[in-house]
């Protein structure tokens, strides 16, 4: 019989039976904007944006992102068809494990597992940084950023604890107020001509990306390793297969959105961020002790001090939303993981009455708690540390993974209808020879101990069946019964014209 997919049937740990997460309760709008949280707009442009101008590759910059969008979009093409095969929470797990085995689909499964149980500490960290700017700037209170992180986390385990709808309610709220912050700082810009070197459509020219445009020194894999990191979690819109409406063709629709409509919006307000300031001033602020300046400066200039105030905040609420988002996509991997039971099945369950994963999301409360305590007791920056070195590190796993992810696409059978088709007819024959071999052992009982079936039996069938199936399916005329004269042509005889079994008139 055909081996059924991995990711959906292994079995979990003895002890309680895995819950169901709460299906229909995203359509595809829900699925868009939770994954374009997790990619988190305005904490990505205001946090990334800077390091890459400052010391990665200038000016050019904006081009990174145009890059980034086309390889992420041929990596979606691939990501969404297994997507159509495989329903899963662990949606990386579920790929490779169908693709390349149990074996891969464990390591990478444990590498997707700590990479956004990071990036919820990572972007976190620069939410209590944001908060703790925002209060000093605008009200002179100095709050230490630890109150912030703790603060925040507690109240993304709230609204975590119930059905994912809530979630996906409020995320919509702040995504929707930080990308409208963006664009007003954009057209501003875009209104004004640009900064005191005009809009600079030379920045968008691909080339760009290999050279330093106002820098000593360029270093393009820094500045394409910033923009790849700027789209970590748009691969999330799979793990809300099983609680979204119609999965199958929602999560193809909603990913390709994310990434493409995401692409365009980063190459948009990069390329303005740096027109707005021009080019010496751009990479003057991003190397200043306020990098933050170099969206604050436009944003003062062409629209107004009063929405630098709003922005300040808004980079507070983006980034909450940002946590928020990883936290449902790490939850949803260990409670997916632990429904196969590879981790412990108290793991596994969900509330009787919302759905949600909540034993799995206490668990990740608890470790990114840890890991900001960490980082508080030895002293270090909520920004320059936490939130760079944590996102370093998950970047980097989530690259591996998704490498290996289209290595598993490319070589599983349902990467393309022509081996999908192959492996069906496959799988189709072996389970009627599997059939006829345990029809002629239980009537002849072969000597192994009259057990029906196994692969033994199954090699007993007359070889005759299977010729006559493999000329059936290759569109030749069937052989004769035993025992009836063969009216079959070889394919020399064809060409002769005659048929072999016949004799030739004296």
């Amino acid at each position: 019989m055909s081996r059924p997919s991995t990711a959906q049937n292994a079995s979990p740990k003895r002890g309680s039976q895995p819950g169901k997460l709460k299906a229909n309760s995203l359509g595809l709008w829900d699925v868009v904007f939770m994954a374009v949280a997790t990619s988190a707009p305005i904490t990505v442009m205001s946090g990334n944006v800077p390091f890459a101008v400052g010391f990665g590759v200038g000016t050019g910059t904006p081009a990174t992102y145009i890059w980034a969008t086309v390889i992420l979009t041929i990596f979606a093409v691939g990501y969404v068809t297994m997507a159509k095969y495989v329903t899963s929470t662990a949606a990386f797990y579920g790929f490779i494990s169908r693709g390349l085995g149990r074996v891969f689909g464990l390591g990478t499964g444990f590498m997707v597992t700590f990479a956004y149980s990071v990036f919820e500490a990572s972007i976190i960290s620069i939410f209590a940084y944001f908060g703790h700017m925002a209060l000093l700037d605008q009200l002179g209170i100095d709050v230490n950023w630890i109150i912030f992180a703790i603060g925040g986390l507690l109240v993304i385990q709230v609204l975590t604890y119930f059905e994912i709808s809530l979630a996906a309610k409020v995320l919509t709220v702040l995504l929707g107020t930080e990308i409208a912050i963006l664009a007003i700082m954009g057209f501003g810009v875009l209104f004004h001509g640009g900064g005191p070197d005009g809009l600079m459509p030379e920045t968008l020219n691909p080339v760009n990306v290999f050279l330093p445009n106002g820098l000593q020194v360029a270093a393009p894999g820094l500045a394409m390793f910033i923009a790849f990191w700027s789209w970590t979690g748009f691969e999330s819109t799979v793990m809300y297969g099983e609680e979204s409406k119609n999965p199958r063709k929602i999560i193809p629709i909603a990913t390709v959105i994310a990434v493409t409509g995401v692409g365009v919006f980063y190459t948009w307000v990069s390329w303005m961020s740096v027109a707005g300031n021009g080019a010496h001033e751009a990479i003057a602020l991003a190397q200043s002790a306020n990098p933050l300046d170099m969206f604050f400066h436009p944003t003062e200039v062409y629209v107004g001090h009063g929405w630098v105030m709003v922005m300040e905040w808004l980079m507070m609420t983006g980034s909450f939303a940002c946590a928020m988002s990883f936290h449902n996509s790490q939850s949803r991997y260990q409670y997916s993981l632990a429904r196969e039971g590879i981790f412990p099945s108290v793991l596994a369950k969900t509330h009787g009455k919302h759905g949600s994963p909540f034993v799995a999301s206490i668990v990740q409360t608890v470790a990114a708690i840890l890991w900001m305590l960490g980082f508080w007791f030895f002293q270090k920056d909520p920004y320059l540390d936490a939130f760079i070195l944590l996102a370093v590190i998950g970047t980097f796993s989530l690259v591996i993974v998704q490498t290996v992810t289209m290595v598993a696409v490319f070589i599983s059978p349902q990467a393309s209808p022509r081996r999908e088709r192959l492996a069906r007819q496959g799988r189709s024959y072996s389970r009627r020879s599997g059939n006829a071999g345990r029809h002629h052992h239980d009537g002849h009982q072969s000597g192994h101990g009259g057990r029906p079936g196994g692969l033994v039996p199954a090699l007993q069938t007359d070889p005759l069946d299977h010729r006559r199936t493999l000329r059936r399916r290759s569109g030749l005329r069937p052989l004769p019964a035993q025992g009836q004269p063969s009216e079959v042509r070889t394919d020399r005889s064809r060409r002769n014209g005659r048929r072999r079994s016949r004799p030739r008139p004296g």
